[in-house]
């Protein structure tokens, strides 16, 4: 027995000197423009589902997810923060999707539209908390209240239904980049309202390389 436990932690410790030995070299490839490999990938995957499911298994969504003034505020919003990312009906890929590792998922395609138990719970929790190392910010951080995070949850759901058309009909109907929950620096005049970025578009402009 003894010598099973000695041979178990000697192994351990070698293997500890050796993956000190290569995160020193440099020898790990943390480039976006280089995969994992298999393996490390769906253990990433797996670690990341778990963790998700339990944070977010106890959340309640609201009673009026599907309300058309919840999907009509998300829209205006999915537009400006989201869309660049997660792109929209009828656009297959965009200049900073390309360039992140892991690639985000499409929203828009009908394999996003999963109304599976918890499905809405764990949309609200990623949109508020973000994922570590994945280029998915925690938008509460950046100010969304979570009504706003409901109503962007409450677009989602419906996303892969809607056409190219539909989906520019409900962003025009909006009220763009607009919501509740951004605190204002301390010499600027409060105000109750939520706000408004007008004309501010993210991920439309044009430039040149």
């Amino acid at each position: 027995m003894k010598q099973f436990l000695f041979g178990a932690v000697s192994v351990v410790g070698l293997g500890a000197i050796a993956g000190y030995a290569l995160i020193q070299s440099g020898g790990i490839d943390f480039a976006a423009d280089s995969a994992h490999s298999p393996g490390i990938t769906k253990f990433i995957e797996w670690a990341r589902e778990q963790s998700v499911a339990k944070q977010a298994k106890d959340i309640v969504p609201p009673t009026d997810l599907a309300s058309e003034e919840r999907i009509r505020r998300g829209a205006g919003n999915y537009e400006a923060m989201c869309v660049s990312c997660h792109l929209s009906p009828g656009v297959e890929d965009s200049e900073i999707r390309k360039g992140l590792y892991p690639s985000p998922p499409n929203l828009s395609l009908a394999s996003a539209a999963t109304d599976e138990q918890g499905a809405d719970g764990r949309r609200f929790w990623i949109i508020k908390h973000g994922i570590k190392g994945s280029g998915m910010p925690a938008w509460a951080k950046g100010g969304m209240d979570d009504e706003a995070i409901w109503d962007l949850t409450a677009f989602i759901k419906v996303l892969p239904k809607l056409s190219s058309a539909e989906y520019q009909a409900r962003v025009a109907a909006s009220e763009g980049h607009s919501h509740a929950g951004m605190e204002l620096p301390a010499s600027a005049p409060s105000s109750s309202k939520p706000h408004n970025h007008e004309g501010h578009s993210h991920g439309k402009h044009e430039h040149s390389h």
